[in-house]
């Protein structure tokens, strides 16, 4: 399993660092970057369009056809669409994830951006968005953008993940922190 995984991370890097490359030569990185997030945000919300990306059993050639609709209705730019292609050519379309994981990743690090995975009750309004992407930058002292998730089992407040670090003030930890302060002192 761990073997696995780790062939899936370097079919990842080696797509993503192409990718970027092409995208950065054609000066379209911003375009690629949007094309894949909303690809990834599609996917997420469709088990169909699961299915297709991660099912062996679908013929290479269904897939390619029914990527290159995809791409042609939502407007990508034709050097994602032809890329999508690419990766179901050669049956990689399972790592795609860990590609476009990848490629946002290498983008944020040329462009000195960080990202902050902000995890909250309740969807954010934009003015939120905003004084979080501006606190963010204010304590990692660099440019910020934020991924936003909801998660309504938090009950209130916030998660933060900047890289390694976490910042939790939810509710949920402060009631669990709370109740084991409450054992240890009955």
């Amino acid at each position: 399993m761990a073997s696995q995984a780790g062939s899936k991370f370097a079919i990842a890097e080696r797509y993503a660092a192409a990718l970027y490359d092409l995208a950065d030569e054609r000066k379209a990185l911003d375009a690629v970057a949007d094309d894949l997030r909303g690809f990834a945000a599609a996917a997420a919300g469709s088990d169909d369009l699961r299915r297709l990306i991660r099912s062996a059993a679908i013929a290479r050639e269904d897939q390619i056809r029914a990527l290159q609709a995809i791409a042609k209705d939502s407007g990508m730019n034709p050097l994602t669409s032809n890329f999508l292609a690419l990766v179901a050519r050669n049956r990689r379309l399972f790592a795609l994830d860990a590609i476009t994981d990848a490629f946002l990743a290498v983008l944020a690090e040329r462009r000195g951006e960080v990202t902050a995975r902000v995890t909250s009750a309740m969807e954010l309004t934009d003015v939120q968005r905003g004084q979080i992407t501006d606190a963010v930058k204010q304590a990692v002292g660099a440019n910020a953008q934020i991924e936003t998730r909801v998660d309504p089992s938090l009950l209130g407040g916030l998660v933060v993940r900047v890289g390694s670090r976490m910042y939790d003030s939810s509710l949920r930890s402060k009631l669990q922190r709370l109740e084991i302060a409450m054992k240890g002192a009955a």
